[in-house]
């Protein structure tokens, strides 16, 4: 494994070439000295060998200190605009009903170099919350959600707890206040619902049932009727007179 590291901040590079054997390693080159390190006795007369060939020694040194920094620097040209991208997020505190938990949801982030918890007076919270895995999205974008559990939670204490995404490389969080006021629900109270509606509603089901009762008494009028007629005629067929 051959490779190097630059610090685009001070210029720095860092190169390094080593062998491994059966998963450990086995023998790594000190540009310093140009000379090789054995990390295993078997790799003693490998090294002993390799000290000797002065033009392998050298064209390792270049390729490590000129060619694969220059590599490293173009790649990260071309690829700045991919490789340095940065997408905020959205964020939206859900709620299926008042007593549910409150659920802190994030997504259209990029990286997924990210994190998100919930906190109380400024200090993370471990205990109460639900914390899921952060999923992908179609567009390549990111997601992730925790829930926190508020049902021992005052309402006097909600100012008290807030929402905190981070992204590695991004400086400030994006932080969100648990209010009743921006939760989002689906859900309904019942007093809500018109009082139209539900007697409307109740009438329907009145006249479905009157429908089936009607239709049952019918049909038992009718086949009783049909089984009258097939006995007179049986016993009128075995009347001798």
């Amino acid at each position: 494994m051959s490779g190097c590291e630059w610090d685009d901040e001070t210029g720095e590079i860092r190169a390094f070439s080593q062998f491994g054997y059966d998963g450990e390693d086995f023998m790594s080159l000190n540009l310093q000295t140009l000379t090789w390190t054995a990390s295993k006795p078997e790799a003693l007369i490998i090294k002993l060998t390799w000290d000797t060939y002065e033009a392998m020694l050298n064209d390792y040194k270049y390729n490590l200190l000129n060619v694969f920094p220059d590599l490293l620097k173009k790649t990260i040209q071309y690829g700045g605009s991919f490789l340095l991208r940065t997408d905020l997020p959205s964020v939206s505190l859900l709620q299926k009903t008042p007593s549910s938990p409150v659920t802190c949801h994030t997504t259209g982030f990029y990286p997924d170099r990210a994190d998100l918890f919930w906190r109380k007076d400024g200090e993370e919270l471990h205990e109460d919350v639900d914390k899921g895995e952060i999923l992908p999205n179609h567009d390549g974008t990111f997601q992730m959600s925790v829930d926190l559990n508020i049902s021992l939670i005052a309402p006097e204490d909600w100012k008290k707890y807030d929402c905190v995404f981070q992204m590695s490389g991004v400086k400030d969080d994006i932080i969100t206040k648990l209010d009743k006021s921006v939760i989002r629900t689906n859900w309904v109270p019942p007093s809500v619902f018109p009082a139209g509606a539900v007697i409307g509603v109740v009438v329907g089901l009145l006249l479905l049932l009157l429908c089936i009762t009607g239709l049952f008494m019918w049909r038992k009028k009718t086949n009783g009727f049909r089984a009258a007629n097939t006995s007179d005629s049986a016993d009128r067929h075995s009347d001798p007179n």
